[in-house]
């Protein structure tokens, strides 16, 4: 009995290895499909000017989506949206006409004395504006704010959370210091001017109509006749001591409904086709800026949208040989990233597969470069991998093992730091995933000073070390894809309780 269990065991483990051997050879098959050139056809046509910088819902980004569905439609993946490869919705688009604001004899300029960035549609009004300093329990018992417009010292805090404070109390509006000296704002104001004729893109939901404008340190000295050292120090522990001000203020509120769609192909799989695998990224970008400049966005995030093409065509190529995945995987292109992160959060608030099926993303957003980080280091092929173990520690594991037996690349984690200040974590389409429990990982090549420029161009892209980040996220998706067992969730998106 006991030999015949070990020559049981024996057989079973040779299977297993067969199995596994198989799949890597597959797998490497596939991959070697994942070229630099295919990367530099797509990405050419992609970030061309003909595209106009794909801005949400432009004629640029109609022109990507109509580019991927053919795509997929020509590699043999279905159309998963009822036989169609786009899923349409709507957004806001949300623009001010007249934005007035006038305290004491001061009439300020909108984009160039003030920025406003909150919301409102109000006819002429008059009303106090009064000085708080530091939204605290203390000031706040020493100003009556209650249907007045506030004056808000928020330079070095977190002036959401203070603003909850002042709504809470009964203000009608809140002008806010976020950064010292006129420069700075100068730059804000600027930025703000060249998106000014766009508009706001985001969901139509019903809004608070909370104004709020931003203003330098020495405009806000200037609205209440004091010099800044004198509001800094008032703002502390004495706000009562400024004197309130006369103000009126007028909010033309325009908005248009703006259509737009993300981009999906589907592969169904075999014995685990009701788990889905999903490999995004976002193709749309920032468009033209105030110049009449085109910011084609080649590395953002055009080499993340072509990575996931030839990702997908690899699996199409396999498929088409009889070599389908096990889970079914969904390749999706969103749009609106630049927008807040839009057209994934629409996916995932409507999935076209159940979010409880899904078993992984991977997110590809940025691949095309090399950041400030390894300008000048001795090797190059790095890539930065983000979250890979906040939910599934199982997942790091994964990728670094497909990392070690393929493609040998540097592995940065740096920003998976708890004390990160980029939050890059949060920052990018798989978050709206991880929001709801998936396990995810996002892949990025860091900043660099073409980030959000007309510079961000194909010519500076370097294909073979995107072929080589392309192809490890593809090992991985294979892997994923075909394993036993899906990643368990073991974590947390809260850092400090993982």
């Amino acid at each position: 009995m006991k030999r015949n269990y070990f020559v049981a065991a024996a057989m079973g483990l040779m299977v297993s290895w067969q199995a596994t051997a198989q799949q890597q050879s597959l797998a490497d098959k596939y991959a070697s499909t994942i070229k630099d050139t295919d990367l530099e056809e797509y990405l050419t046509y992609l970030a061309s000017d003909e595209l106009e910088g794909r801005d949400t819902g432009k004629k640029g980004q109609k022109l990507a989506a109509e580019y991927l569905s053919n795509f997929y439609q020509e590699n043999g993946l279905e159309g998963p949206v009822n036989g169609s490869y786009t899923q349409p919705f709507s957004l806001a688009s949300v623009s001010w006409g007249d934005l007035e604001l006038k305290v004491g004899k001061q009439s300020l300029v909108n984009n160039e004395d003030f920025v406003f960035i909150g919301d409102g549609d109000a006819k002429r009004t008059k009303t106090d504006l009064v000085f708080l300093g530091l939204a605290n329990e203390e000031n706040l018992a020493k100003v009556d704010v209650e249907g007045k417009f506030v004056g808000l010292w928020a330079i070095g805090q977190r002036a959401n959370d203070l603003l909850d404070k002042i709504w809470e109390a009964g203000a009608t509006g809140v002008i806010v210091v976020t950064m010292e000296g006129q420069a700075n704002f100068d730059r804000l104001a600027n930025r703000y001017k060249s998106l000014s004729g766009r508009g706001r893109l985001g969901f139509d939901k019903p809004t608070q109509q909370k104004p709020v404008y931003l203003v330098s340190s020495e405009k806000m000295a200037s609205l209440f006749g004091k010099s800044v050292d004198e509001l800094k120090e008032a703002a502390k522990s004495n706000p009562e001591s400024i004197p309130a001000q006369k103000a009126r203020y007028k909010i033309e509120k325009v908005k248009e409904m703006v259509s737009t769609e993300n981009v999906m192909g589907y592969l169904e799989g075999t014995d685990k086709k009701e788990e889905v695998l999903v490999i995004s990224s976002h193709y749309d970008h920032v468009g033209i800026n105030s110049k009449g400049e085109i910011n084609n966005g080649a590395d953002d995030d055009g080499s993340g949208t072509v990575s996931v093409m030839e990702i997908a065509q690899a699996f199409a190529t396999a498929a088409k040989e009889g070599n389908r995945p096990r889970r079914s995987v969904l390749f999706l292109n969103v749009t609106g990233e630049e927008k807040g992160l839009l057209g994934s959060e629409y996916y995932t608030d409507n999935p076209i597969f159940p979010l409880e099926n899904t078993v992984n993303n991977l997110n590809i957003d940025m691949v095309g470069r090399i950041d400030y980080e390894y300008q000048d280091a001795e090797n190059q092929d790095y890539v930065y991998v983000i979250g890979s173990e906040m939910l599934a520690s199982q997942l790091k594991t994964i990728i670094e093992y497909n990392n070690i037996t393929h493609t040998d690349l540097i592995l940065d984690y740096r920003y998976d730091a708890e004390d990160d200040p980029n939050r890059f974590y949060y920052r990018s389409d798989h978050y709206n995933f991880a929001k709801h429990n998936i396990p995810v990982a996002f892949f990025f090549n860091g900043v660099h000073d073409d980030y959000h420029q007309p510079t961000d161009t194909v010519e500076k892209i370097e294909f073979e070390l995107m072929q080589k980040r392309a192809r490890l996220i593809f090992y991985t998706a294979w892997d994923l894809a075909n394993r036993e067992h899906k990643t368990p969730v073991d974590g947390s998106n809260d850092r400090g309780t993982r």
